[in-house]
């Protein structure tokens, strides 16, 4: 893991932002996991050595993880993996390694496929993944197999999956940091329609486009500048990275965490037998990506499970407007059914924002001029075998309190972030995010520098 910067606290709680910026790395790489003799490499040999050599990125996304995945993990230490979704005719292949923990892992089969590359005979598809970079860094990760071959019916195919990757993350990822990166059998020259489905969906950079071309992209139907199966030994990182692999990375900011990227490497030269050659078909491709949390807009980590629908207020907190709550208000019986909270810009506009069902008794505290709140407590329990937010308890500065529903035994208290807000101001709570339906699934504060 790469350095990170540091914000003494001294809160007796858990505290939001003791590190506001830092670093990590992230590696690509398409490991060729078909069972032999279907692969073009020798996994049986070359994935053994894959494996230690994955140790030193923080988040490595890989491709065609099949047939060799026991072997693929045997001698990796990341804390966070997935698990295999099966081998080939049954799996897609993807899998993430991480220093960091997730939630939100969901893997999604293309809508279309054609076969002319064999991309019908496996469910090849996206993943994603919410992933905790440090507190408040909450970040988005894809990770992609797209159809591969040059045929129309492929190109198309291909067109299809990676705008079925933006259609998602414009619900899921809404306001979010993305990073996505894997194997999008695409290029500029033959592809730079499909492409765009993320450049242009999603406001999304190419980091080899922006770091090795200065935001320059080869033009469509011009001849690809392909690299070559390999490289000669000796060949400088310069010359590696110049031409344009299929495998790609790309990265989003939201207002609550700013990525920036100005390296990508082609790591062939870490990847490579004993005789020179390559440990699989694809090179692998990386990027150290830095952060740094919003002195405007932050994110608390949230309480609950993965059912029903993903929402967020951090539409209503733009870091050029962070409103001030006025009145909040809860609803809840047996368990938390509900939130609702009224905020006001400083041009007076207002707005509300409500999230959850109609079940339960509703109460509301109004909020005085000088109060804000600075504490919540989330109470989660089991529910029809999943987890739900039972109770939450809010506090302000002024020492009033509101709650809902039920306390359980498995309750988190956050509080306002101890680092100076944008332009001197104090945090408060403006908003939440998380999972609802006709009840409130998941729930995390979003604290603002507005008071």
């Amino acid at each position: 893991m790469l350095p990170l910067s540091l914000v003494v606290l001294g809160c007796s709680i858990p505290c939001l932002a003791a590190i506001t910026q830092g670093s990590f790395s992230v590696l690509s790489y398409n490991v060729a996991g078909l069972p032999e003799p279907l692969s073009s490499s020798s996994p049986s040999t070359n994935t053994p050595l894959i494996s230690p050599r994955l140790g030193p990125f923080d988040v490595v996304q890989v491709q065609e993880d099949f047939n060799y995945h026991a072997a693929l993990y045997a001698s990796d230490n990341h804390p966070f993996r997935t698990s295999t979704s099966g081998p080939a005719l049954f799996g897609s292949g993807l899998n993430t390694l991480s220093n960091f923990p997730f939630i939100e892992l969901q893997r999604v089969k293309w809508k279309d496929c054609f076969i002319n590359e064999a991309d019908c005979l496996t469910p090849k598809g996206f993943t994603f993944m919410r992933i905790k970079v440090a507190d408040g860094a909450w970040v988005d990760f894809y990770n992609l197999h797209a159809d591969a071959g040059s045929q129309t019916g492929d190109i198309n195919a291909r067109k299809s999956n990676l705008a079925q990757l933006a259609a998602f993350a414009q619900t899921w990822s809404v306001n979010m940091p993305i990073v996505i990166y894997g194997d999008t059998n695409a290029r500029y020259t033959r592809d730079n329609e499909a492409l765009h489905s993320l450049l242009d969906g999603l406001n999304v950079q190419d980091v080899w486009i922006q770091v090795i071309r200065n935001g320059v992209e080869p033009l469509p139907g011009s001849p690809a500048n392909a690299c070559p199966s390999t490289f000669p030994s000796g060949t400088p990182q310069s010359q590696m990275i110049a031409c344009e692999t299929v495998d790609k990375i790309f990265i989003r900011s939201s207002a609550a965490v700013t990525l920036t990227s100005n390296t990508i490497t082609n790591e062939n030269d870490a990847f490579l037998d004993s005789a020179g050659g390559p440990l699989s078909d694809h090179f692998p491709l990386s990027s150290v990506i830095h952060w740094q949390l919003s002195s405007a807009i932050r994110l608390a980590d949230p309480v609950g499970g993965a059912n029903d629908d993903p929402f967020t207020d951090l539409s209503l907190a733009a870091p050029d407007s962070v409103p001030r709550i006025t009145s909040i208000t809860l609803r809840g019986g047996n368990r938390l059914d509900s939130v609702s909270v009224a905020v006001q810009y400083t041009n007076g506009t207002t707005a509300t924002a409500t999230h959850g069902g109609q079940g339960g008794s509703p109460s509301t505290l109004a909020l005085q001029s000088n109060e804000f709140i600075t504490q919540a407590q989330i109470c989660s329990g089991s529910h029809l075998s999943s987890t739900s937010v039972f109770f939450l308890q809010v506090t302000t500065n002024q020492g009033h309190t509101l709650s809902a529903g039920k306390s359980t035994s498995d309750c988190q208290t956050v509080v306002v972030p101890t680092d100076a807000g944008e332009a001197g101001k104090g945090w408060g709570l403006v908003g939440f995010w998380g999972r609802s339906g006709s009840e409130v699934e998941r729930l995390g504060a979003i604290w603002g520098a507005s008071y």
